[in-house]
């Protein structure tokens, strides 16, 4: 019997659950049925393994190829190679658009030799195929391959030539896969997290797998090898004083450990090590995985993970601690971090910044604008570039051309460097200043380049928000006065003549702005101006029209403008990142769902076991109405076990989505750290404080009404959720000639008629809100050209303790609808 496996187990069992829907999904799952069954003849094919042995044989005419007997300048025609599967990469497009995909097989009769495996690259259709039936320690067949060199040979130890296939050149791949069946034992034991044995540097030995920690005494960020793959170095120490110095390959850049600085902590888990001119190295094995934590004394041991799920014991939070100690004292691990604004010529040093603005140079070089909040003291270049090929916000540009510095990166580095985002947070290692002049001139002016190649550690790094040197560095830079360091004579002719023409656009829209009304009083229209120097001398509370100019606002940052508020007990707080609810996410995925809480009078249920390495288990509970299953845009379900990703995609399909999770006698939310429900693109949070989470069963009776709206407020309302409202917090420092008071805005939608639940998602919103606040506070405008704001705001006291303050508030006021 030949089969394929046509889609992943994860829609097949929701398709189930579509069928009884809709007729128009009965017809599209029919087509597919049908799509899958051509497949089944085309040259991807899935054959089973009954008792030990192939059920269907291969074709006659092919011969078998041994791994030591593959060379160039033969016919592979009729010649197949067979390995079983020990690592493979994530499916990606080449530049021409084709799908390509590499695996690694292992030559099972020639296990024993010093090279056993072959990488395996995949091209177009067959590739999509491949990656979509896969997993590990399958047999796998590929025949009618074409061979050629492999360019990674000296860096992975696999075989000097690697195997090609791809329809056009009339290739076929057999897959044999056994059935994954779990032994009772096995899934009685599944929740239970295994315990690691952890080896000493050493005690290490030639040709074992072993898990360990050490402490990064140097590192290679991140680099594209030769061939497809990702590679870093790192050398590792610990207290028995051995180096181990570890290369690390992965097609998955992500995969890789996350080593920001020397001194960092890593666990590794399946490890190779092999003895080379005497010395131990380490080396990436199947089912690799890291974990990397901050080296500094007192940190949080919070970890940075390149696995999805992982395990971490109350035991191993000691052995980071007791290794930050040794290193302490043990290490010299200050690197040569430095500030802009201590640089000299002819250093090398590393850089913590943040990126704004890239631009094209040329074939080898890339340039990077990147600034640290401080100024370099001596003159620097500025590289010139066309300016249709600079990235970056103008205005911000031109705000910061005297504080930002033009790195210019070469060779390797470069293709990571047009990958960057503009404004992300950067380490760039090993920066080299040089001391230069131009012919026409008598005064020299610093350079900065990042030079091709690894060598001492060469290389960027993207930092995450929640490091800890990104956090200090962004509140640094919340307090550097942009204005004041203004200065046009020192713009390059780059940047007058080409960089900001597009500001004259911003110039007309400004002064169409001055001629009307930039904000509109929705209210109170019986008050009369008053000044600010009169607002100042007087008691609160009261209630005040004025006219006055926006001279800046906080934050400067837009998005961090957005927080969550409490009406009940008038909180506020940070909108949590993506990152802290995935994390909650796999944490309860280690409890598996529990069969007897599923399929009940008001929700139908759906159960399966993920088919790759992890088999997490995946339950999906669909709430009816009137004892029947809705359209999926009316549907509110809940799910266990799931993904960040697979929840993102179930609420692009389905009205609502709650997380949830097994107890013993009912489903139940997960932390109010997470969202309680995801409506489109929007996350709702409870308040910890005033909510008293009631069982998920609650919801039936919303299940019951004759329509039911599945609004956040009545789920949050029958779950004994106090719901977090999204709001705009935002400090205003307004003027008007007699004095200047700062005024907060605290709004949810009608000041800038936009609203904050929906900003954070819609990249339009955000432009949208930009381009308001510009036109309120133009960038780089002197007081005289800043339009006025009619406005009313209203004074309160705060009292705490013995101390007394007059606080100020915006109110009733909204953006007029032609500013933007």
């Amino acid at each position: 019997m030949l089969i394929l496996l046509a889609v992943p187990s994860f829609f097949m069992k929701l398709w189930g659950a579509f069928l009884q829907w809709s007729p128009e999904l009965c017809v599209l799952f029919s087509s597919l049925e049908n799509e899958f069954m051509y497949k089944a003849a085309m040259p991807v094919q899935l054959l089973k393994i009954i008792k030990g042995k192939p059920e269907t044989p291969l074709p006659s005419h092919l011969q078998k190829e041994d791994l030591k007997h593959l060379q160039e300048g033969f016919d592979h025609t009729n010649k197949y190679f067979q390995g079983i599967v020990i690592l493979y990469y994530p499916l990606t497009k080449l530049s021409d658009g084709r799908d390509f995909f590499k695996l690694v097989l292992q030559d099972m009769d020639n296990s024993c030799s010093r090279i056993d495996s072959v990488n395996i690259l995949i091209y177009g259709k067959m590739a999509e195929d491949c990656a979509r039936v896969i997993r590990h320690g399958d047999t796998f067949v590929v025949a009618g391959f074409k061979l050629a060199k492999s360019p990674t040979a000296g860096e992975d130890g696999r075989h000097g030539y690697h195997l090609e296939v791809s329809e056009e050149a009339g290739s076929a791949v057999y897959i044999y896969t056994k059935p994954r069946t779990t032994a009772a034992s096995e899934t009685a034991s599944m929740s239970v997290a295994p315990k690691y044995a952890y080896t000493s540097l050493n005690h290490l030995k030639d040709g074992t797998i072993v898990n360990l920690y050490g402490i990064v005494k140097f590192f290679k960020p991140p680099y594209v090898s030769k061939g497809t793959d990702y590679c870093s170095v790192v050398t590792l120490v610990d207290p028995s004083n051995v180096k181990l110095t570890c290369t690390l390959f992965s097609g998955n850049l992500d995969s890789l450990p996350k080593i920001y600085k020397v001194g960092d902590i890593v666990r590794f888990h399946r490890i190779k090590i092999r003895e080379y001119n005497g010395q131990m190295q380490g080396i990436t094995s199947v089912g690799f995985a890291s974990l990397t934590f901050d080296g500094t004394v007192g940190a949080p041991v919070v970890p940075r993970t390149s696995s999805k799920v992982y395990t971490f014991m109350d035991e191993e939070q000691k052995i980071v601690e007791e290794l930050r100690v040794w290193a302490a004292s043990n290490l010299s691990i200050c690197g040569p971090a430095a500030k802009l604004s201590g640089v000299q010529p002819m250093l090398f040093f590393d850089l913590t910044c943040q990126l704004v603005g890239k631009a094209k140079v040329d074939g080898s070089s890339f340039l990077l604008k990147v600034w640290d909040g401080t100024k370099c003291p001596y003159p620097t270049w500025k590289v010139p570039v066309e300016a249709r090929d600079l990235e970056g916000e103008k205005v911000l540009l031109h705000q910061l051309q005297n504080l930002m510095v033009d790195i210019l990166v070469y060779d390797n580095h470069v293709q990571l460097a047009k990958s960057l985002k503009i404004g992300s947070f950067l380490r760039i290692y090993s920066i080299h200043t040089k001391q230069a002049s131009a012919v026409d001139e008598d005064t020299s002016h610093i350079e900065f380049h990042l030079h091709g190649g690894t060598c001492y550690g060469r290389g960027i790094g993207v930092l995450p928000e929640s490091n800890p040197d990104v956090k200090e560095l962004k509140a640094f830079l919340e307090t550097v006065e942009l204005a004041d360091n203004q200065n046009v004579e020192s713009v390059s002719s780059v940047e007058l003549d080409g960089t900001f023409n597009k500001v004259t656009d911003f110039e007309s829209h400004l002064k169409r702005c001055q001629q009307l009304p930039v904000t509109v009083l929705t209210d109170h229209q019986d008050l009369n101006n008053t000044e600010l120097k009169t607002i100042l001398n007087s008691t609160a509370p009261q209630q005040y029209r004025i006219r006055a100019k926006l001279r800046t606002y906080k934050p400067q940052k837009l998005y961090q403008s957005i927080k969550l508020h409490c009406s009940k007990c008038n909180s506020l707080q940070e909108v949590p990142d993506g990152d802290d609810f995935d994390f909650i996410l796999q944490g309860s995925a280690v409890t598996a769902p529990k069969a007897e809480l599923q399929n009940t009078s008001w929700y139908d249920s759906v159960m399966w076991t993920t088919q790759d390495e992890k088999q997490r288990k995946i339950a999906i509970h669909f709430v009816k109405h009137d004892e029947m299953l809705q359209q999926p845009e009316d549907t509110l379900l809940m799910i266990e076990g799931g993904t960040l990703k697979e929840v993102w995609k179930l609420t692009k399909i389905f009205k609502g989505v709650i997380p949830v999770r097994s107890t013993e006698d009912d489903l139940e939310l997960l932390d109010l750290s997470a969202p309680f429900l995801l409506q489109g693109n929007i996350k709702y949070y409870g308040c910890k404080q005033c909510s008293t989470p009631k069982p998920i069963k609650s919801l039936s009776s919303i299940a019951a009404e004759q329509r039911p709206s599945w609004e956040p407020t009545e789920i949050a309302q029958v779950l004994g959720i106090e719901l977090l409202q999204y709001v705009f917090i935002m400090k205003f420092t307004l003027i008007d000639g007699t004095g200047a008071l700062n005024a907060y805005l605290f709004d949810y939608e009608k000041f800038f008629q936009i609203p904050a639940s929906e900003i954070l998602s819609n990249n339009f919103l955000q432009q949208k809100m930009q381009m308001t606040m510009n036109t309120l506070c133009p960038p780089g405008r002197k007081l005289d050209d800043l339009p006025w704001l009619e406005c009313f705001i209203k004074s309160y006291n705060v009292r705490d303790g013995m101390k007394h303050q007059v606080y100020y508030q915006i109110f009733d006021t909204t953006v007029a609808e032609d500013v933007v």
